[in-house]
Parts: structure tokens; sequence; C-alpha cells
């Protein structure tokens, strides 16, 4: 279901979090299913409902709103860290990711920080590579009894 609308993005608010829980679960099992097997899909796609409630409002956090519903989010850490970068499954190649990496970049921007970096699953590196993102290293991260492959991906900012 592709909508030709840019997708709205605006800050979030407490009343997301279930959205963006349902984003994050749906976009775990949906997309990255091409390149993770069940096993690690399924320690990847859990959520504590507090913890979340707690991070999602401890750092900016931004919301993608396709027909005025939540199909992306994205978060920055003060260091420049983005932990969380989500796009729904049903809306996936619609421009979602790329308006939230804009408006973090812009933020990353007026915040004079110098570098942006991520830990990208295999399944979202082609896109950061594709807005300018470098793979620093290979990861091997432990979860739940499972091991997960990700990248370290860092972009750095031109001073200005």
């Amino acid at each position: 279901m592709h909508s030709s609308m840019q997708p709205v993005i605006r800050r979030y608010v407490a009343a997301d979090l279930d959205a963006v829980v349902s984003v994050f679960l749906r976009s775990v099992r949906g997309v990255a299913s091409r390149d993770y097997d069940a096993g690690q899909i399924a320690a990847w796609a859990q959520v504590d409902r507090n913890v979340w409630a707690l991070r999602r409002l401890d750092r900016p956090t931004w919301v993608a709103l396709v027909d005025s519903v939540i199909a992306g989010f994205i978060d920055l850490e003060s260091n420049g860290h983005i932990d969380m970068l989500f796009v729904d499954a049903a809306s996936q190649r619609g421009g979602v990711a790329s308006a939230l990496l804009d408006t973090v970049e812009n933020a990353a921007r007026v915040q004079r920080l110098a570098v942006l970096d991520t830990d990208a699953s295999i399944t979202a590196r082609p896109f950061f590579e594709k807005h300018g993102f470098q793979v620093v290293r290979s990861q091997d991260v432990a979860l739940r009894g499972q091991r997960l492959t990700n990248f370290r991906m860092e972009k750095r900012f031109s001073a200005v």
C-alpha cells in the first residue's frame, strides 16, 4: 500500500508508544526476516513496554505519519548515535526512512555533531550506505541466546 504523499514528521509523544512498538515488531518480523533466521527474529522481536516508554522519552524521537498513521520512527542520542530507525513493513520504499533520517541529520547539524553513527542490521545497511554512511566494522551481537550480525556505520559532517 504505497501512498504518494510525503510522510509527515513530528516529535514523538507518549501516546505514540503502542504504535511505535507495533511498527518495530512488524518491521523486524516482516522485513528483517529476509536476512535473519527465525530464532534470531524471535530473539530480536521482543519489547519491554516500560523500558520503551522511558527510552522513547529520554532522547529526541520522531515519528513519520503516512495517511495519519505512524509508519516509522527514529531517535537520536546526544552523542550522535541513532539507536532506532524502523519503518512498517507495509510502508517500505515510500520515502519514510529517508524523511526520518533527514530530520535527524538536520537536528545533528543544529547540535553541531561531527558524526552520526548507528548499528545497522544487514537489512538496513544498504539504506544507510545510500545516505552516505560508511561501515566502520562488522559486529556479532549476542541477544537472548542468539548471535546477530550488524554493522557499526558512521557519517561524518564537514565543519561548516
